[in-house]
């Protein structure tokens, strides 16, 4: 039987890329990239390397399954497992390992986002299957830290113990600190330690141990989990869900766990990550024009504009003039034309559209 399990996490709504991902269609179902596959099937795509299909399950929220279905047509019903409120990384974490249990208890886990971009593939897979190979012989919760090249502050950090604890594995480290998003000056301080690396989010490790820590650190959320054991893969699956999650408190992995636990571990990489979380994200990690532009959109036409993301549909013709470092992006009538240095107030904005002009925008 191959151990190995890969988890998706695929419930956000993405409200940073709006009006591009919306709440019926989040950007990790979307094609930012117009690579001509979306972020949740390039995820697949990459994880298939090392975990047989069957072996898959995606946790999403209950509105996104036909989504997941099309997107992911090797996967049956039963691997997709449907949230009904949104409760963050911890009880994604709890319900997959749950579920999981039931069908293979010797089980190796992977946690993974739906919406990372990754420019080294092969590079990725050899430190995910050394990941793999290190939580299989011992007693740890595992995550990749990401080596820095820029004084990030979008992203977390992880602080690390400068041994390596097992003398085995090259870039591995125990972690010291979690440190949430920084302001520029203590991203900068980071950058130059050469301690802090930047948090993937992607989690390894063990079934047994997963358990254990859940029941360790967030007994509340296993309890309530636990209790289904008998349910999963039932018809009662569905309705005990529904209670649970409405009882069940919104905390991430990160807060819930790796931050209390005493074992836990960093391997470091590179492999070009990055978190495409929002647009000048996206913009960073995309090809540009020689006005340093990146256009999606065949009718597009630029004058004296520079360092802008563009993003309209093919059958828009859209003339811009004079514009630098704008965001400018069109999806169903709506319409976005922001400063990229001002981006962290779209989320604002999306609250403002509900509030005033309803959810049928957002």
């Amino acid at each position: 039987m191959n151990n190995t399990y890969c988890v998706i996490m695929a419930g956000g709504i993405g409200s940073r890329f709006w009006p591009l991902s919306k709440t019926t269609r989040p950007k990790q179902f979307l094609d930012i990239l117009g690579t001509g596959r979306t972020f949740l099937q390039k995820t697949f795509d990459r994880y298939r390397k090392i975990c047989p299909d069957e072996n898959f399950f995606v946790v999403t929220s209950v509105d996104y399954k036909d989504l997941v279905m099309n997107q992911l047509p090797e996967l049956l019903e039963s691997q997709v497992l449907l949230e009904p409120l949104r409760r963050n990384t911890a009880p994604c974490m709890a319900y997959a390992s749950y579920k999981i249990l039931t069908i293979n208890p010797e089980a190796n886990i992977i946690m993974a986002p739906s919406d990372h971009h990754i420019q080294q593939e092969d590079a990725f897979i050899d430190v995910i299957k050394k990941g793999l190979d290190f939580v299989s012989n011992n007693d740890a919760l595992l995550t990749l830290g990401i080596t820095p090249n820029r004084p990030e502050t979008g992203y977390g950090y992880i602080q690390i113990e400068n041994n390596d604890p097992t003398g085995k594995f090259e870039d591995l480290h125990k972690v010291k600190t979690f440190t949430e998003k920084p302001d520029l000056h203590l991203a900068k301080i980071f950058l130059q330690s050469g301690e802090f690396f930047w948090n993937s989010g992607i989690f390894i490790s063990s079934l047994k141990v997963i358990l254990k820590a859940l029941d360790t650190h967030l007994s509340s959320v296993s309890e309530l989990f636990k209790k289904g054991y008998k349910l999963y893969g039932t018809a009662d699956e569905v309705p005990f869900m529904n209670k649970t999650y409405s009882e069940c408190q919104n905390i991430s992995i990160d807060y819930g766990i790796m931050e209390k636990a005493s074992n836990v571990y960093v391997l470091c990489s590179d492999f070009g990550w990055s978190d495409l979380g929002t647009w000048s994200s996206l913009y960073d990690n995309s090809e540009k024009d020689i006005q340093g532009n990146i256009v999606s959109g065949t009718n597009v036409m630029l004058y004296g504009t520079k360092n802008c993301i563009v993003n309209m549909p093919d059958e828009k013709l859209v003339v811009l003039q004079g514009l630098d470092g704008y965001i400018v992006v069109e999806s169903e009538g709506t319409i976005l034309v922001c400063k990229k240095e001002d981006e962290q107030q779209i989320r604002q904005f999306v609250n403002d559209v509900r509030l005033n002009k309803g959810e049928n925008y957002i």
